[in-house]
């Protein structure tokens, strides 16, 4: 520790995030939104999923769960992919592929 400073500071000035920084935080946040509000339409569906397949209580729970089980099983995969493939491109393709499923699940019977 230098003399003079005091833990926290610096000598160098700030730097402040330029509009295409917070435009790029932005983009990145809306993955985790989607998430979040993926789950909350499915805990919303509950009742509607149980009177339609009247599934038992095991299999309600494998419905509810299933989502974060995956999530968390294909973290560590996803995130070695991304070093491979470049975590820009994977973003595309996932957002991609959600997109095409969600169309898909819309139109299902």
């Amino acid at each position: 520790m230098q003399r003079g400073t005091t833990l926290g500071t610096t000598s160098e000035p700030q730097h402040r995030a330029s509009p295409r920084e917070w435009l790029g935080l932005a983009v990145l946040a809306l993955p985790t939104l989607l998430l979040s509000i993926d789950m909350s339409v499915l805990h919303l569906a509950v009742p509607h999923i149980s009177e339609s397949l009247l599934p038992s209580a095991p299999q309600m729970l494998w419905i509810i769960d299933i989502y974060g089980f995956m999530i968390a099983g294909l973290l560590v995969t996803m995130g070695t992919l991304g070093d491979r493939i470049g975590r820009r491109r994977l973003l595309l393709i996932g957002a991609a592929a959600f997109g095409v499923a969600s169309v898909i699940a819309a139109y299902a019977d």
